[in-house]
């Protein structure tokens, strides 16, 4: 960081900029704790356009506190299906059941009381007593430390939580009294949309491009500096999209660990031959008519990357006497069965829509994005 750095001549040009470039948010129209919360979630790891038809979805199915504490797991995950990290959805119910019984169904308006709740730390907790309680509290998220280190030259490890910590409090002593939450959206905006992380930022449009000193020292793609991550794992897996005429087989996953709780298409550890896969499928208690090789996938997590290789096979039909396989209708994912987008793939041989595709689908505007960690 450049020494003697004027963090105080941030402010009122930041602020002046915001006033004019915020943008039109579904979150940002009404501000209720309940609402900020929400979209502060579900923007974790995923972009602004991504998320709006998953926000406008979910609160019209689950308004407030009380709904979203009494809401069933599987439509719960539905709901959230396609945006991935699905522990944070579960964390949300948490903490709404833990708002329940201990702050009558609402956020409790108190930074240190938000951060108890489960899966809200410093920067969620900051969010929301700042823009929806007015607290004046920082909100450090990654936007933040990108300008912040970059505006001031800095080249410490933005990884490391001390360097967070000295953020938080540079922020602290500059932040206008009263304007907290002008002041933290303002600071998120620029670098969502100007000072933006992958490729080159928007200095001409930048309000402190005459004081940068990244901009000035040409440092801007050294900074902001991030240690590096730790090797993915890569998992081989064989995916069987199995038929009996119209419907496919799901089975569900285990209630702990990745993907907890969710549907998936029958797989196994491991790239099967054609008559191995046929092994399988006959393991299953079935009987396969015809089988053929379908396209490879990826799907890649924060720590693990999944290489697909799949068979779609066709079965003879069972009775319902028989039939302990769960076989399900494309038309029943609809509202049940929450299957995470690792299987989008294959999901589009038995036409059934995923996530993004789904909202889509039923009339609402959607990216396409690549949903990170489904856990």
């Amino acid at each position: 960081m450049q020494k003697d750095f004027d963090f105080e001549q941030l402010v009122e040009p930041l602020l002046l900029w915001f006033a004019g470039h915020a943008r039109i948010l579904p979150w940002r129209e009404e501000a209720t704790p309940y609402r900020v919360w929400v979209s502060e979630i579900m923007l974790q790891q995923t972009r602004v356009e991504a998320v709006k038809p998953y926000f406008e979805r979910f609160v019209e199915k689950l308004p407030d506190v009380e709904r979203l504490a009494d809401c069933e797991e599987e439509t719960l995950l539905k709901l959230w299906e396609g945006l991935g990290y699905y522990n944070r959805v579960r964390n949300m119910q948490a903490a709404a059941r833990e708002m329940t019984e201990q702050y009558n169904g609402e956020l409790p308006a108190d930074y240190g009381k938000l951060q108890t709740l489960k899966g809200i730390g410093r920067y969620t907790a900051g969010a929301i007593a700042s823009i929806a309680y007015g607290i004046d509290v920082p909100a450090v998220d990654g936007n933040v430390l990108r300008v912040i280190t970059r505006v001031s030259g800095d080249e410490a490890d933005i990884m490391k939580q001390p360097v967070k910590n000295k953020i938080e409090q540079i922020l602290l002593q500059i932040m206008p009294k009263g304007r907290a939450g002008a002041f933290n959206q303002a600071l998120m905006e620029l670098g969502a949309i100007v000072c933006v992380p992958n490729g080159k930022p928007h200095c001409g449009e930048c309000p402190w491009e005459a004081f940068c000193v990244a901009k000035a020292e040409g440092l801007i793609h050294k900074i902001p500096v991030k240690s590096r991550a730790k090797a993915r794992k890569e998992e081989h897996k064989t995916v069987f999209v199995i038929q009996d005429g119209e419907r496919f087989v799901l089975r569900r996953r285990k209630n702990k660990g990745l993907l907890a709780g969710m549907y998936e298409f029958p797989n196994a550890e491991g790239y099967f031959s054609e008559k191995e896969a046929l092994a399988y499928v006959e393991d299953m208690g079935l009987v396969p008519l015809h089988i053929q090789k379908i396209s490879d996938a990826k799907h890649v997590f924060s720590h693990v990357e999944w290489q697909m290789k799949g068979y779609a096979v066709k079965v003879a039909a069972l009775s319902e006497e028989e039939e302990q396989i769960l076989f399900v209708e494309p038309g029943e994912t609809r509202e049940r069965y929450p299957i995470p987008s690792a299987f989008l793939a294959y999901a589009d041989y038995v036409n059934v829509l995923l996530g993004s595709r789904k909202i889509k689908a039923e009339g609402q505007a959607a990216d396409n994005f690549n949903d990170g960690e489904d856990i």
